[in-house]
């Protein structure tokens, strides 16, 4: 069986280009040429025509860091020196204070790693819309057909935008990771000289339709850094605001001096407002500022056994921030090798050859607030059998298809198989890769409902297997089942939270969450800050 399973999955291997690897932390790598092309005539990067893919991402490669990287580089000392004034780090003023002093300076406060780079630019539509204004969320979701439901607030155009960006770049019969000029398509030129000047970038001159949209779209990343630290900033000095307006100072002010918080804070106060409405605005909005709403309430409740919190809580949650580290150091010093290498694999991180266990798990540690993010050959690693056999039967390559129709072949076979289909086409990029991620999309809700509900006892044994766990003599089904979405919830997620929202996770990732919340509500805001040494037991009992 064993000699047949290694024959089935060379069938798919063979089909992988040779000397292709399975997993690139480049995000240019899974782009299509015109992406290439476009990146490289943005950046005003010159490319010979016609060149093959090979050329244009070596060309890429070869300027990447020059300007997502480590754009800093190639900035004056006035620009360093006025980077670092904004951090409030104060700078020599010594005549051309040294150039590389300020670059490391910088260098170790820049907004994002280049990790972090190559996540963002690999899911373009997690932020790239976040600078936009309602309008011109508004404007796109009407022109691609997206239904917005009443009253259109920003969020919910934020993520009805994200969730049909893909489908309207194919509507569009174009490409979604490093979008052409159809993603601007509702924007006036004076829209884009707009959003230029609010985030302090020239316009280019002399201009064109065409070099605004390159230059709105080269500078998109770097404006959404600096909008999320200003509004970082913002929230900070809002909070230090009320967080000396207590209830007894409220009900102490006179009107004039309520009105007068209201004006330095930006507080919208209608005609008419009486003193004891003046004071519930004031509260009201010093609940949404300190997290202090129901909303955020719950957040909180379920932060303390998740270690997710706002600033406002931590101090009520470091037991259980550091009781969830301990319990997943707990579990990775249990995994097999090929578990933390897929673990690391899973986040696009580099294993040096060589490495032993311990190294192994030294690394996976330093890595544990990373969740998995995108496609990868792990995508596939929670799939049902069925699932698998359908994704592999339509998927459109010959050798995926024939490992669908091996008789006798087992999940584990079914999942080498897709994960050899992945890198083939992963390392084709391009129609073909496109082609696997757009099936991928449509097919993970209904491919991850219910994870493991519908395994067979052997699959669950086996999939635990592939982790070193070993199954308790006379364990339950349940049992089993609930080991495995233990592993596999800490393989995907780490220490972090999950993608999806916290409270829409609670039931599949804390049994009884929902019942836990609500029980932290019922106490109060202030009860529920006490709970730390609760949530920490919570940490150790649930995940």
């Amino acid at each position: 069986m064993r000699i047949s399973a290694a024959l089935f999955s060379l069938a798919v291997v063979a089909d992988v280009a040779l000397g292709s690897s399975w997993f690139s932390n480049a995000a240019y790598n899974k782009w299509h040429e015109t992406e290439l092309e476009r990146w490289l005539s943005d950046h005003d990067v010159p490319y010979p025509t016609p060149a093959d893919r090979k050329q244009l991402e070596k060309l890429v490669s070869e300027n990447w860091d020059t300007w997502v990287s480590t754009p800093y580089k190639k900035w004056d000392s006035a620009q360093l020196s006025e980077y670092l004034k904004q951090k409030g780090i104060e700078t020599k003023q010594s005549a051309g204070a040294n150039k590389d002093a300020l670059v490391n300076q910088v260098s170790g406060t820049w907004y994002e790693t280049e990790d972090k780079a190559q996540t963002a630019w690999g899911s373009v539509k997690d932020w790239i819309l976040d600078t936009w204004t309602d309008s011109q969320l508004k404007s796109f979701c009407d022109y691609h057909g997206i239904p917005v439901p009443q009253p259109r607030k920003r969020d919910t155009l934020l993520q009805k935008a994200r969730s049909a960006y893909e489908t309207a770049a194919e509507k569009a019969g174009e490409t979604a990771s490093y979008p052409g000029n159809w993603l601007y398509q509702t924007w006036s030129e004076s829209d884009l000289k707009e959003w230029l000047d609010t985030h302090g970038i020239p316009a280019p001159q002399p201009t064109t339709r065409d070099k605004l949209v390159a230059s709105v779209r080269r500078n998109s990343r770097l404006a959404y850094l600096r909008a999320q630290e200003q509004k970082a900033k913002a929230q900070a000095s809002a909070e230090a605001a009320y967080a000396s307006v207590t209830d007894k100072l409220i009900d102490a002010w006179s009107e004039s001096q309520l009105k007068d918080f209201c004006d330095k804070n930006g507080i919208n106060v209608p005609q008419g407002t009486k003193v004891n409405q003046l004071r519930s605005l004031v509260r009201k909005h010093r609940a949404e500022i300190m997290g202090d709403t129901v909303s955020a309430s719950a957040a909180s409740a379920y932060g303390a056994a998740t270690s997710n919190v706002g600033e406002n809580v931590a101090k009520a949650t470091d037991a259980a921030s550091q009781a969830k580290t301990d319990a997943f150091n707990k579990i990775i010093d249990t995994w097999s090798e090929s578990r933390l290498k897929g673990y690391l694999d899973a986040r696009g991180v580099p294993v040096p050859q060589g490495s032993k266990v311990d190294e192994l798990r030294a690394l996976v540690r330093k890595h544990s607030h990373k969740a998995a993010s995108g496609w990868t050959a792990w995508t596939y690693d929670d799939y049902t059998y069925d699932n698998l056999k359908t994704y592999l039967a339509n998927s459109g390559n010959a050798a995926a298809k024939k490992a669908s129709e091996q008789a006798g072949a087992t999940r584990e076979d079914l999942v080498k198989a897709a994960q050899a289909y992945y890198a083939s086409a992963s390392s084709a990029g391009g129609d073909t890769y496109a082609s696997v991620t757009s099936y991928l999309a449509s097919a993970t809700d209904s491919a991850k409902a219910n994870t493991f509900d519908t395994w067979s006892e052997s699959e669950l044994k086996a999939y635990l297997d592939s982790y070193g766990i070993p199954v308790p003599q006379g364990s339950k089904i349940n049992e089993i089942r609930a080991l495995a979405r233990k592993q596999h919830t800490y393989f995907k997620y780490g220490t972090s939270s999950p993608s999806e929202t916290i409270l829409a996770r609670l039931g599949e990732n804390v049994k009884g969450g929902w019942d836990w919340v609500l029980s932290q509500l019922n106490m109060g805001a202030d009860a529920a800050k006490n709970k730390a040494q609760e949530a920490k037991e919570q940490v150790h009992k649930e995940l």
